[in-house]
């Protein structure tokens, strides 16, 4: 392999891994590394030094995805403690409108949601920490919904927020929601487990 060829492979090979901080604090947008040429397209949706050099909570512990056709909503969803998690959610195929909800008393935007487009078109995805509520609705149908947590599923600690009762204002007015989703508990009714903390960001209180 002579110079040119060297300078143009290392020219075209992927990019590393951005991150934006968002309005809630410890929230990014993460833009993934990818390499496209005549075969297709390479990405990569994660690499441990990238989070630890920011100080994210990312020993992964379980991974799974989501199906979801047109205009289904699904969320606002939440580990209490002791088994809350921080999670990084991206589109594999489709796009969606992503939401997050700061539920973490003491938090500068408690109460606050921001809204994410992530689609798999952009190779991108949002990094969650603990004490934050998360749902989507479906923008193109199908959508291949990927979660990487840092926690297991815990029944006993599986919670949500109603998805429309803390003013977001989302595309679709009559979404596509499941009757458990449908039944959760207003923003309003909700006495928190969780306690901002400016250092870590996933500090928490044992539930009450």
């Amino acid at each position: 392999m002579n110079i040119a060829e060297i300078n143009n492979r290392r020219s075209t090979s992927p990019q590393a891994i951005r991150f934006t901080e968002c309005k809630l604090p410890g929230c990014y947008l993460v833009e993934f590394s990818r390499f496209c040429d005549h075969r297709g397209t390479f990405v990569k949706p994660y690499q441990r030094s990238a989070f630890d050099e920011r100080g994210l909570e990312c020993d992964f512990k379980e991974s799974f995805y989501t199906e979801s056709g047109p205009n289904v909503l699904r969320g606002m969803h939440f580990q209490a403690p002791p088994a809350g998690h921080a999670k990084l959610v991206y589109c594999v195929t489709g796009a969606i409108y992503d939401m997050a909800l700061d539920l973490r008393v003491g938090s500068p935007t408690y109460g606050e949601y921001e809204a994410y487009d992530l689609s798999a078109g952009q190779c991108n995805a949002a990094y969650l920490p603990r004490g934050i509520a998360h749902g989507f609705l479906v923008r193109s149908a199908p959508s291949l919904v990927v979660y990487h947590v840092t926690g297991e599923y815990s029944p006993a600690h599986d919670m949500g927020i109603h998805w429309d009762s803390f003013g977001a204002t989302w595309p679709q007015r009559a979404p596509v929601v499941s009757l458990r989703d449908e039944a959760l508990m207003p923003l309003k009714k909700f006495a928190s487990p969780f306690q901002f903390d400016p250092d870590t960001t996933f500090k928490e209180n044992s539930i009450r």
